[in-house]
């Protein structure tokens, strides 16, 4: 049986390792993340060892190895974010989710990542959680907003 690895990677015939990046970025979009078996098979397609594909890929932060969590958190970092108390509410969301930037949490409901900009200065500090923004966070509203998805979760919804 075809994984989606193996649809992309037939996609791209006669290629090399200029194609390595969007080859990278369309397994991602695919998988939500860039596995160990992606490795392998993109640096078998491309003919390149799996260190240089594993180097290559851990030099841009879009890429990520770890699956994203049902509920993908991204903490805007950004300079209103920033001066209004962004890095408090990343702190806050690490500590009750006991992971850290980048992680995903064991259950797999809750992932955090940090983006330079969210692009909604305006509401700083801002969190996204699969699209839906959440405006001037605090310590405070970030345990209802965490509360609310386990309840949501808790009730099937």
């Amino acid at each position: 049986m075809k994984t989606n690895i193996d649809i992309i990677l037939e996609r791209y015939e006669n290629v090399g390792r200029d194609n390595l990046i969007p080859l990278l970025q369309e397994i991602q979009e695919k998988e939500g993340y860039i596995s160990e078996e992606a490795i392998v098979k993109t640096g078998k397609k491309l003919n390149l060892p799996t260190s240089k594909i594993y180097g290559v890929a851990t030099f841009y932060n879009q890429f990520r190895f770890e699956p994203i969590g049902k509920y993908h958190i991204q903490v805007c970092r950004g300079t209103a974010c920033h001066v209004l108390g962004s890095a408090t509410v990343l702190q806050e969301l690490e500590s009750m989710l006991k992971i850290k930037a980048g992680q995903t949490t064991r259950d797999g409901l809750f992932s955090i990542e940090v983006v330079a900009c969210i692009g909604a200065c305006g509401l700083a500090p801002v969190i996204s959680i699969n699209g839906e923004f959440y405006a001037n966070v605090t310590s405070e509203k970030i345990k209802e907003i965490i509360e609310y998805y386990r309840s949501k979760e808790m009730n099937h919804e």
